[in-house]
C-alpha cells in the first residue's frame, strides 16, 4: 500500500505576503495601481497650480491690464522703488502679495474680485472711472497693510536691521518714534509707491477711525513718491 503524504505548502514570508497583498485586486483596479496612480496626478496636479500661481504672480501679468499699466504703474516707474543708486527694485507682486503660501492663497481670491472688474463691470476701464475710484482703491490696500503690520513692507524693510544714525536725521527720529508708538511702514508712507490721492491723508485717517484705531501721531509726516 502507498504511503500518500499530503505536501503543505510553506506560508510565504511577511514581505511577499504584503507585496502581494499592495498588488491584489482591489476590485477592478489593483490598489498598488491606484496609488501609483494616484501619486503621479497628485504631482502633476501641485505642479501645474504652483505653475499657474507664479504665472499670475509677476510683474508681466500685473500691467497686463491697461489699467494698471496706465496709471498706477506709470506712477510707480517714477519712484524710488523702480530705478535707484542700488539697482534693488521691488515688483508689483513684492508690495502686494504675501510670500507666505497660505496668505498668498487668500490675497489670491480676494483678487478674483480685480477679474470681476477687469471683464465684467469695467469698474476702472477708463482714467475717470480709475481716479474717480481711486481712493476707495487705496484704503483697500491701506486697511490690508494696517492689519497685517505692513508685511509685505518688511519683506526689504525692518527695523531691527535699520541704523538710524547712517539715515536722514529726520528720517531716524520718526523710524524711532514709529517704534515708541506702535506705528506700522503705512502709517507715513501712503505715497511712497504710488501718488497719493487728493484728501489721501484725511482718507487714511477716516480708515483708521473705520477700523477702530488710534489715529496715527501728527508729527509723523507722510513720505510722498519721488
Amino acid at each position: 500500500m502507498t504511503d500518500i503524504t499530503e505536501t503543505v505548502p510553506a506560508r510565504p514570508g511577511f514581505v511577499r505576503r504584503l507585496w502581494r497583498f499592495f498588488w491584489s485586486p482591489s476590485g477592478s483596479i489593483a490598489l498598488g495601481i491606484l496609488v501609483v496612480v494616484g501619486f503621479f496626478a497628485g504631482v502633476i496636479f501641485w505642479g501645474g497650480f504652483n505653475w499657474a500661481l507664479e504665472m499670475t504672480n509677476n510683474e508681466q501679468f500685473c500691467i497686463s491690464c491697461h489699467e494698471m499699466k496706465d496709471n498706477v504703474f506709470a506712477e510707480y516707474k517714477q519712484t524710488i522703488h523702480y530705478q535707484n543708486h542700488s539697482g534693488v527694485r521691488a515688483t508689483c507682486p513684492d508690495c502686494h502679495v504675501p510670500k507666505e503660501w497660505q496668505h498668498k492663497i487668500v490675497r489670491k481670491i480676494q483678487a478674483s474680485q480685480e477679474l470681476w472688474g477687469h471683464f465684467v463691470t469695467g469698474s476702472i476701464w477708463t482714467r475717470e472711472k480709475f481716479v474717480e475710484r481711486r481712493i476707495e482703491l487705496a484704503k483697500h490696500e491701506w486697511a490690508r497693510m494696517k492689519t497685517t503690520d505692513s508685511r509685505e513692507c518688511r519683506n526689504c524693510h525692518n527695523f531691527d536691521f535699520m541704523d538710524f544714525t547712517k539715515q536722514e536725521t529726520r528720517a531716524g527720529k520718526q523710524h524711532q518714534l514709529a517704534i515708541d508708538t506702535g506705528k506700522t511702514c503705512i502709517d507715513c508712507h501712503q505715497g511712497i509707491a504710488h501718488r497719493l490721492p487728493q484728501g489721501g491723508r484725511d482718507a487714511y485717517d477716516a480708515l483708521l477711525r473705520e477700523m477702530k484705531l488710534d489715529q496715527p501721531q501728527k508729527t509723523s509726516a507722510v513720505v510722498p513718491a519721488k
